[in-house]
C-alpha cells in the first residue's frame, strides 16, 4: 500500500483498517479482499467491464477492424454477452505506446476488466504475449483468444514488417 507503519496502526486503533489476525511476531495480517476494499477497488465479484479490443497495423487494413468486430460480435451473442466495449485501434503490433491498447492496460492493472476478448493473439501485441497473457491473469481478467492459429516468430516478424508504413514507403525505385 505504500504507508508507514504507523500509519497502519493508527487506522487499526481507530477501527478504520484492522488486521484479520496477527502472526507470531505481532505483525498485522490483512487479506487483498480486505485491501481492495479499504483502497475502493472493485473486486472480481463487481466487476462486470468486457472489452473486445479489434486493432490493424496500417489504414490500408482498415476494413479488417470491421472483421475482427463481426466475428467477436458473433462470439458474443453465441455466449450471450451483452454490454461488451468495442475498442478499435490502428497502429503496430510492436508499438506498446499505442493509447487505446495502454488504456486497457491500465484498466487491467487496475482489476476493472473482467474479460479481454480479442479475434487473433497478435492483434494485442506481435512479440511477448506470454507476458501480456501473465499479466492479464494476475489482474484477474480472463483473455479470450478467438483465433489460436500459430505463426512462427518469422512469420509474425516478416507480417510486421510488411505492415509497417515507415519501412514499406522507404523503398528505392529502380531507374
Amino acid at each position: 500500500m505504500g504507508r508507514k507503519v504507523q500509519t497502519l496502526q493508527k487506522w487499526d486503533k481507530e477501527g478504520k483498517l484492522k488486521p484479520i489476525s496477527r502472526t507470531k511476531t505481532n505483525r498485522r495480517v490483512y487479506t487483498e479482499a480486505q485491501l481492495r476494499d479499504f483502497l475502493g477497488l472493485e473486486t472480481q465479484e463487481t466487476r462486470t467491464r468486457v472489452i473486445a479490443y479489434c486493432r490493424v497495423s496500417s489504414q490500408a487494413q482498415k476494413p479488417d477492424l470491421k472483421n475482427q468486430r463481426e466475428a467477436i460480435q458473433q462470439y458474443c451473442l453465441l455466449l450471450g454477452l451483452s454490454e461488451v466495449e468495442f475498442i478499435s485501434e490502428i497502429g503496430g503490433g510492436l508499438n506498446f505506446s499505442r493509447p487505446k491498447f495502454q488504456q486497457i492496460m491500465d484498466s487491467i492493472e487496475k482489476f476493472e476488466v473482467k474479460t479481454l476478448i480479442i479475434a487473433h493473439k497478435d492483434r494485442l501485441v506481435r512479440f511477448g504475449f506470454e507476458w501480456f497473457e501473465r499479466f492479464a491473469t494476475q489482474h484477474c481478467c480472463e483473455l479470450v483468444i478467438l483465433n489460436q492459429e500459430k505463426l512462427s516468430p518469422e512469420q509474425e516478424m516478416v507480417q510486421d514488417l510488411v505492415n509497417n508504413p515507415a519501412l514499406n514507403g522507404g523503398a528505392c525505385e529502380k531507374s
